[in-house]
């Protein structure tokens, strides 16, 4: 029994070894605007392993799981998160901007009121959703009603409008400025909200429970993500080359990118802009409740770093 309990007790030493130097987990999308996260590895002093996703709402269920630590969302998504109750957190944004409205190139419609009867792809739970709702109920369109919503991977898209399965899209870049490019799609609108929301678009997410027991740890990826987000930001050349090895040409990214913000900050201005979102999709059905923004948001982290790096 000795024995027994001995090899036990070793086990249980050398897996809670194991664990302790586990990478962190961190999940994106691989696109221009999401990229920061695949650079925390020169910045963070823990390891850091990026996971890739195709949309938010998968990421999410995968940090609520455990399997990541930290990962990125539109900001609808975790708006509409919150609203649920869930313990998300807001720690970093991450980009603005990105999205636009897309039709068939040599199509009719000129203007978003004659989306009527159309099929327009989108993405459920994003901010390009929330946008392309707002677009069409600001030009006497029901989402509901008026319009078919087809729900579409960014990545399929484009190839549905250039075969004529969807008339629309509203996506985020590199896909509206590559139908351009390839001559099947024109940009109709980039249907940013006024001053009240701005253009706002994702952020950095974690559990609230990640905060509570290892604070330290969230302290490390911000740190690592504001870090990152600068150095891309001034060095253009290297965040379109990692850009290009996501699959989309660099003449497409260098056209896309006047439509991309890569971001970090959080101030109070950026929390009642949220406010502001959360206010338009409850009007919209989106969400039947308001989140509690205080929960959903910690603005320590990124204060300490601004603190830190004398911004």
């Amino acid at each position: 029994m000795k024995k027994l309990s001995f090899l036990m007790l070793l086990c249980l030493c050398f897996a809670t070894t194991v664990s302790a130097e586990e990478a962190v987990k961190v999940g994106t999308w691989k696109t221009a605007q999401t990229i920061q996260p695949f650079f925390y590895g020169d910045y963070a002093s823990e390891d850091v392993e990026v996971l890739s996703f195709t949309n938010p709402a998968d990421q999410k269920t995968a940090l609520l799981a455990g399997s990541l630590g930290m990962c990125g969302t539109t900001i609808a998504h975790a708006i509409h998160s919150a609203s649920m109750g869930q313990p998300v957190v807001l720690v970093a944004s991450l980009c603005n901007r990105c999205s636009a409205l897309v039709v068939g190139k040599d199509g009719p419609i000129e203007e978003i009121s004659q989306l009527r009867g159309k099929r327009i792809g989108y993405v459920p739970g994003t901010m390009h959703e929330i946008l392309l709702r707002e677009a069409l109920t600001r030009n006497g369109l029901s989402p509901e009603k008026d319009v078919s919503l087809v729900r579409i991977d960014f990545f399929d898209m484009g190839t549905a409008l250039a075969r004529g399965s969807i008339d629309a899209f509203l996506s985020g870049e590199p896909f509206p400025t590559l139908a351009v490019a390839d001559g099947y799609g024109r940009v109709l609108s980039y249907p940013y909200y006024d001053d009240s929301v701005g253009t706002i678009n994702a952020g950095m997410l974690v559990t609230e429970r990640l905060i509570e027991e290892d604070p330290d740890m969230v302290m490390d990826l911000v740190r690592a993500h504001v870090r990152a987000t600068e150095f891309l930001r001034s060095n253009p050349d290297v965040w379109l080359k990692k850009a290009v090895s996501f699959g989309t040409e660099k003449e497409i990214l260098e056209k896309a990118s006047a439509n991309i913000e890569l971001a970090w900050d959080m101030d109070d201005a950026f929390v009642e802009r949220v406010k502001a979102l959360g206010a338009r999709m409850e009007e919209l059905h989106v969400i039947d409740r308001q989140p509690d923004y205080e929960r959903l948001f910690d603005l320590s982290f990124v204060r300490r770093v601004k603190e830190e790096m004398g911004f």
